[in-house]
């Protein structure tokens, strides 16, 4: 690997940690010595990028820190058009939309050497299965989420019994045939799932929960079973 490349990495490596990481683990993930990267980050840190840490204890990049655009490698054009390719065809409307969007931008940016990866992948998803219809306005629920703002869902269970609840948007999951909002229930005072399909009526109310919507989504994971 260059230099220039390795730099750059580095930077990469430390933008998608939310906690520091050692010389020793940039190493093994480059394939190069400590001594290598104790150096790199020297080099990064006299040209002023904002690396805090050091030899031992680990490395963090300051938040807010931008680089000028890059250039994708053909990695990572095939993640963006695998992932949007899913979204495209299980996504709800908006998120369909805005997936074919990214996909038009992507091969409109990379050179022509490099748009045969976006328009003629050779890396696809399985067709989607048939979605079952949302009876929940899953565009309304993204930004309740992003604002921390309180649902009132009348909800019909497997059971067809119906009940009234408020709830404390946490996350949607998008599975092959259905949506499901994860939530806080004041009913249950715990964590519920909802199928987006089973949603008989929903109102999208202005109160706001006392958590924030990062430190209730931080609460909701601590509840799920460990990965397998």
């Amino acid at each position: 690997m260059r230099r220039a490349d390795r730099l750059f990495q580095i930077i990469q490596i430390l933008r998608r940690q939310r906690a520091p990481i050692t010389a020793d683990a940039l190493a093994t993930e480059l394939e190069t010595s400590k001594r290598t990267i104790y150096r790199d980050v020297a080099d990064l840190m006299a040209q002023r990028v904002p690396i805090r840490g050091e030899a031992g204890t680990g490395y963090v990049l300051d938040r807010g820190y931008d680089m000028p655009p890059l250039m994708l490698t053909p990695d990572e054009i095939e993640v963006a058009v695998l992932g949007a390719e899913w979204v495209s065809s299980r996504g709800d409307s908006a998120l369909r939309r805005a997936a074919q969007d990214l996909i038009a931008k992507i091969s409109a940016t990379v050179p022509e050497r490099l748009r045969p990866l976006v328009l003629n992948p050779a890396i696809s998803t399985p067709p989607a299965l048939q979605v079952l219809p949302d009876t929940l306005d899953m565009v309304a629920v993204r930004q309740a989420i992003r604002a921390g703002t309180k649902i009132r869902l009348r909800y019909r269970d497997e059971s067809e019994r119906e009940s009234e609840r408020v709830v404390w948007p946490v996350i949607v999951g998008y599975f092959d045939t259905t949506r499901i909002l994860a939530a806080f229930c004041e009913l249950r005072q715990d964590f519920r799932h909802f199928r987006a399909d089973r949603v008989v009526s929903a109102s999208f109310l202005d109160e706001t929960y006392d958590d924030k919507p990062s430190t209730l989504r931080a609460r909701w994971r601590k509840t799920r079973p460990p990965r397998r």
